[in-house]
């Protein structure tokens, strides 16, 4: 059996609280900086902490369990006792890949791992094939988004806890369905945080929004690294997950010759060769840099996608009509066009909300290596209400947005509940009842933040109120009902339709062909020979067709019919229809009979 480790540094004195006792450990004169226990072993499920000099009680940092929440006591986890039932599944690569964003503790009134299980054979029925699930990581209070975790090791004990997650991981693999998870490693939260005490985790020489940052690049870096990357092989390895969604790694500060997130690229590779499954990492960033998924031997990290929010901001914008805030560099059809065709809208372009140039051209990359949405956490979250784009806008409009992410030629992701354009807002909670002074920051924060917008204070909801977290939690039972009906049939056929036609899945930007008019507020999309034709106007358009193209009607967001001539097509205000060819090839009947049965 194993011995207690840790690792502190710069401690003189070190030992372990264990079944009643506290058992003096000693420095290993192996591995610098690590403690272990050489007169006791860990036993699976037992409770334990560390006293670390004069800090008595700290929980372990890579604690596997924390029953009591953050402040409570670690528990040994034994990750070779539950009974899996996956072996030989494999996730479907990105490429083919339909994502769905699920927030644990609101996306069903139980919160927890085990009750989104019951949800799962929706998610099937939709096309989804990965589930994308914010962080789960141990996080002080009752809820909260995950993104103030601090026992990074220690699946949410609220949720499930461990062997909650991999029930969890275990159904979803039984139904073919893969499942990434979303971690923090560009900082921790705030409460429950006790790295410091350890060792030298964090340092001033940078800093990021949440404070000092991660020790990624100084002295005594090489264990912190190892930390994070460790953590990421643990979620994968003992929680048979199918990938990781990597937090802002804009604001991960490291200027090594092998920066953090490249050596987290070849470790994943490693274990990926070992286990023989498929692993991929997906990264969020702002810099509109193509490096982050550029391979390494081209001076890239070699990280398989990242979220492409120029996409989303794009379509946001003409759908809803805003341009305050970030939007203010969007609004344009042009701007749309150019994301269809090339991932990122500002390549090296000034962009007067940054008021600099930003990003530069992902020349060569694939449409496959760009999550493309128009909805998610932060999008919704990052709104004062936490409004949908159900709220922001009508039906039809919701309709063509929902056509546009899934004949994009990027890998589709969809948030919780927009399938059938879910009631519930997503708005921010966060649960600082411990600290007063913090909850109260918080709450000041975003009432000053939106009070720039013209939000009154009352009209800001208080992240720390119960009702705001309880007002986010999916009402299942609308998709029965209409208008949420409709929207649901639509999402499933545009999603077979996707799965139908390869043109849709084909990730080569090059082969986009866009063509709009600004003023009249039409656009067109050529897959191939799939075309996808927009009005955008509150007016009836006559949108031109080009010669040769195929003009069989394959899906319309109207029931009214439409005229269609040798040289142009009429739409209705507000709608969209895709055209392409009628009669199958071989191609497409394999293409159809393969989803067929995937669905039988």
């Amino acid at each position: 059996m194993p011995f207690f480790r840790v690792w502190a540094p710069l401690a003189t004195h070190v030992s372990v609280k264990v079944g009643g006792d506290q058992v003096p450990m000693v420095r290993d004169p192996k591995v610098d900086g690590w403690w272990f226990s050489a007169g006791r072993h860990a036993v699976p499920w037992e409770d334990y902490s560390f006293t670390i000099d004069d800090a008595n009680d700290l929980p372990d940092p890579r604690s596997g369990w924390q029953p009591h929440g953050v402040n409570g006591p670690s528990r040994i986890v034994d990750h070779g006792e539950f009974g899996w039932t996956d072996e030989g599944f494999q996730a479907r690569p990105l490429s083919s890949a339909l994502i769905y964003e699920l927030h644990v503790g609101t996306f069903t009134p139980e919160g927890t791992f085990d009750a989104v299980i019951e949800h799962l054979d929706h998610l099937r029925r939709l096309g989804v094939t990965h589930l994308e699930i914010m962080p789960v990581a141990e996080f002080p209070g009752l809820f909260g988004w995950g993104y103030d975790g601090v026992n990074l090791f220690a699946p949410r004990h609220v949720y499930g806890g461990p062997q909650g997650l991999k029930r969890l991981v275990d159904a979803c693999h039984a139904r073919d369905l893969g499942v990434l998870l979303d971690v923090v490693y560009n900082h921790l939260g705030p409460m429950g945080n006790y790295l410091p005490k350890f060792g030298p985790y964090f340092s001033d020489r940078h800093h990021t929004p949440w404070g000092d940052a991660l020790n990624f690049d100084g002295p005594y870096s090489d264990e912190v690294r190892r930390y994070f990357c460790d953590n990421a092989l643990m979620w994968l390895r003992d929680y048979h997950l199918d990938g990781l969604r990597l937090d802002a790694v804009h604001a991960i500060v490291d200027t090594s010759a092998t920066p953090f997130l490249e050596q987290l690229a070849i470790e994943v590779d490693v274990l990926k060769a070992h286990l023989g499954r498929h692993l991929v990492l997906i990264a969020e960033s702002d810099l509109n840099d193509p490096r982050i998924v550029q391979p390494r031997e081209s001076g890239g990290f070699g990280l398989d996608a990242q979220w492409s929010d120029d996409f989303h901001h794009a379509l946001h914008s003409i759908i809803t009509g805003e341009t305050n805030g970030y939007y203010s560099d969007f609004g344009s059809i042009r701007d749309l066009a150019t994301a269809f065709e090339t991932a990122y809208v500002y390549t090296g372009r000034r962009s007067n909300f940054r008021m600099k140039s930003h990003g530069r051209p992902p020349v060569g990359l694939s449409g496959n290596q760009f999550l493309g949405y128009v909805q998610n956490h932060d999008q919704l979250g990052n709104r004062a209400r936490g409004d949908r784009l159900s709220h922001l806008t009508t039906l039809d409009r919701s309709k063509i947005a929902a056509a546009l992410v899934l004949t994009a030629p990027f890998v589709p992701m969809l948030f919780q509940g927009e399938e059938f354009g879910s009631s519930s807002p997503f708005q921010y909670f966060a649960d600082f009842a411990e600290n007063p002074e913090l909850a109260r920051a918080v709450v000041d924060g975003r009432r000053k933040e939106f009070g720039q917008f013209g939000w009154k204070p009352d009209d800001v909801p208080d992240p720390g109120s119960p009702e705001t977290f309880e007002r986010s939690k999916i009402a299942w039972s609308e998709k029965e009902n209409e208008p949420h009906r409709a929207l649901l049939d639509w999402h499933i056929q545009l999603i077979e339709l996707r799965r139908k036609y390869a043109q849709l899945t084909d990730g080569r930007l090059y082969r986009v062909v866009t063509e709009f008019d600004e003023h009249e507020q039409w656009m067109t999309i050529e897959r191939g020979l799939v075309s996808i034709l927009v009005n955008f106007s509150d007016q009836p358009r006559a949108i031109p067709i080009r010669d040769g193209r195929p003009t069989g009607l394959l899906l319309s967001s109207v029931a009214e019919p439409i005229e269609m001539s040798d040289e142009s097509i009429r739409l209705p205000a507000n709608s969209l229809v895709i055209l392409g060819p009628m009669l199958q090839t071989q191609v497409h009947s394999i293409f159809r009979n393969s989803v067929e049965s995937a669905t039988d």
